[in-house]
């Protein structure tokens, strides 16, 4: 059967891969082996630009969030299972890429498969095309509609600009749609009026180099901006033999944000633009590219808040063949009381994708041009039953040109059992939408038409079933743990042609269960040392219908961990030097088959001044040649490396 390796190299046209002083120095060697939930980015003020300081467990409880009701809201409110990486987590972890940020949410499964490719999902189903997580930067949903998943190497922010990143793990299709499956994954960057002045960094290592600039500034009256360019290079990552797998690759980005705000209004316009090669074993540089543009108005009424927000987004990606992908988007959503017990969000939204493929011969879309409208309306009352007891209900309706109208509500309910502890449950439905790889994929060995898309191919179904609790005991530790049962229905399957058995087809004809647990908590050990640690544990228990000739076998639907835990340790050694430590265990693969492993990565940063930091990473330091995910035909290592990074701000 084709592997998700073989899907891979399908959807990029050729390629062969498609990841006291005294005490805390005392503590220092103990803490390597050691997650800070930790410092909202508003906490990052001076004179000079920008200044750690800390922020308490109560203020982590109250750090807004949109992603669970598509408005601001705190964080101890949401009745989600959702996780918040700030600013300061991701400074502090010395991650160079998006993909690395995400290793600090406990709620999402991610494994490195090459230099550029990764491998991430919320609650199973994981591999590199992996398609019912859905992610968003600033509003701008950025899975592809041409197999429902993340080019997680075309996906990048400048690190210094970023707010938070929001990760919920359970569906968010009432608000988000289709796609928001499994997860949402809400990264947001900062407003222009909070990165003003000059920023430069440098930074190299022994697998990596980048340099980036920011320059912000003030046009007039509640007018800022700011702009901003990148690149970096990272060097091939090693095969199993430890041989070069010659997948190094490098890109360069630029972009730019104005924030206009005006009395009761907020106005914001921003883009970007890049481009990457990448080099593939035994075949010509891939050329990635693409840029985007984004308006959003919002207005505050006495009672009420709109927002319109539109986007056009155009990527590509070229071998020997490849696609050019447009994306056109408008969303307007309305909030407002409607007496004192209704607090209601609603709206709507249009997409046109249109792209245009290059196919080889082996790997083809057909046609090799489409044009897709999709359009959407929903609803959400947060009724207020008690003042502590709070009644969610949604729907959305998505209209969807493959399998038509699907509706996709939902309920939650959330008790405020004492001030400090929220008690919340939820019932969910989503699906995962039908994508030109499910519908229209020509897939050939030689002259042999091995494997097509399903002309009847529909929406994969989720039906959710969520219990949590949210607690504060003290005010040094933060808790919170989830439950879930997730029940799946016409998950995709291959199934032979009767009688001649070739092609192969996909089809509808998996379904089953993922159920599990999620935790994660934050301890104040001292006003300087703060330790923060996540375990999440699942099972998959999928099936084939009586009707299916089990084509491939279970394993097509993802490759996933039974256990995953992470802790890290973040210390402030002095006011300016800070030390943090991060070990994460992830248990095995099962098929194809990876090793459990344990590893570690750490940063030391030194604040010289209030313009020059200096800081050292290390990345996978109890491992050198180790597996994070295998697909058919790539088999590669991650390999020990350390980054030396300098920051200047004026």
């Amino acid at each position: 059967m084709p592997s998700d390796d073989h899907h891979a190299r399908g959807f990029v046209f050729g390629s062969r891969t498609s990841v006291s002083t005294a005490a805390r120095l005392f503590t220092l060697p103990l803490f390597l082996i050691c997650g800070s939930s930790g410092v909202s980015a508003a906490d990052y003020a001076s004179a000079s630009g920008e200044e750690l300081r800390e922020l308490s467990i109560e203020d982590l409880g109250n750090l807004e969030i949109s992603s669970v009701s598509k408005k601001a809201q705190p964080l101890s409110e949401a009745s989600a299972a959702i996780y918040v990486i700030t600013q300061e987590d991701v400074q502090r972890s010395g991650a160079t890429s998006v993909p690395e940020m995400l290793r600090l949410a406990p709620n999402l499964q991610v494994g490195r498969v090459n230099s550029k490719t990764y491998a991430i999902s919320s609650r199973g189903f994981n591999g590199p095309l992996a398609n019912k997580l859905l992610v968003l930067i600033d509003g701008r949903s950025v899975y592809t509609p041409l197999y429902g998943g993340v080019y997680w190497d075309m996906q990048d922010v400048l690190r210094e600009d970023l707010e938070r990143i929001e990760i919920i793990s359970g569906p968010g299709a009432t608000l988000w749609g289709a796609n928001a499956m499994n997860g949402v994954i809400n990264i947001t960057t900062r407003s222009s009026a909070d990165t003003q002045g000059a920023l430069l960094t440098f930074g190299a290592g022994n697998l990596e180099r980048s340099v980036a600039g920011r320059f912000g500034g003030d046009l007039g009256d509640n007018l800022t901006y700011r702009v901003y360019a990148k690149g970096f290079g990272r060097s091939a990552a090693t095969t199993s033999t430890g041989a070069d797998a010659k997948d190094g690759w490098s890109m360069g980005q630029g972009g730019f944000r104005l924030d206009w705000a005006p009395d009761n209004d907020v106005v914001t316009v921003q883009g970007d633009l890049y481009r990457g090669s990448e080099h593939q074993p035994a075949a010509i540089d891939q050329d990635v590219g693409g840029q985007n543009l984004l308006a959003r108005w919002q207005h505050h009424f006495d009672t009420s808040e709109l927002q319109v927000q539109a986007y056009y987004d155009r990527t590509r990606r070229f071998d020997t063949g490849g696609y050019v992908l447009d994306i056109y988007d408008l969303d307007v959503q309305h909030s407002f009381k409607l007496g004192s017990w209704n607090d209601v969000v609603w709206g709507g939204g249009y997409r046109i994708n249109k792209d245009h493929v290059v196919n080889v011969d082996a790997f083809q879309i057909q046609p090799v041009k489409s044009k897709l409208d999709l359009s959407n309306v929903f609803l959400q009352d947060n009724l207020t039953l008690t003042s502590s007891l709070k009644l969610t209900l949604g729907a959305k309706l998505e209209d969807d040109p493959y399998s038509g109208l699907a509706v996709l509500p939902s309920a939650r309910l959330a008790w405020k059992v004492t001030d400090n502890t929220l008690l919340w449950s939820a019932v969910s439905r989503a699906v995962r939408a039908p994508t030109r790889f499910d519908r229209d994929v020509i897939e050939k060995l030689g002259a042999l038409v091995f494997l097509t898309g399903g002309s009847d191919f529909q929406a994969e179904k989720l039906t959710s079933y969520e219990l949590g609790v949210r607690t504060q005991p003290s005010s040094q530790f933060s808790f919170s743990v989830s439950g879930f049962y997730h029940s799946y229905d016409n998950l995709r399957s291959i199934e032979p042609t009767p009688a001649t058995v070739f092609p192969l087809h996909f089809a509808n004809l998996m379904d089953g269960a993922v159920y599990g647990m999620e935790a994660w908590g934050n301890y104040q050990v001292t006003d300087w040392w703060r330790l923060s640690a996540g375990f999440n544990v699942q099972h998959q228990n999928l099936r084939f219908k009586p009707t299916s000739k089990d084509v491939g076998g279970l394993e097509q639907a993802g490759n996933d961990p039974d256990k995953q835990f992470s802790l890290h340790s973040a210390m402030n050694i002095t006011p300016v030097v800070t030390f943090d430590a991060y070990l994460r265990y992830v248990d095995a693969l099962p098929k194809p088959a990876v090793p459990a492993y344990a590893e570690v990565n750490s940063r030391l940063a030194w604040k010289l001044s209030e313009i020059v930091e200096i800081s050292v990473s290390g990345f996978n330091l109890l491992n050198t040649g180790y597996r994070e995910f295998t697909t058919s035909g790539v088999n590669n290592r991650m390999e020990r490396s350390f980054f030396v990074e300098t920051q200047w701000r004026f």
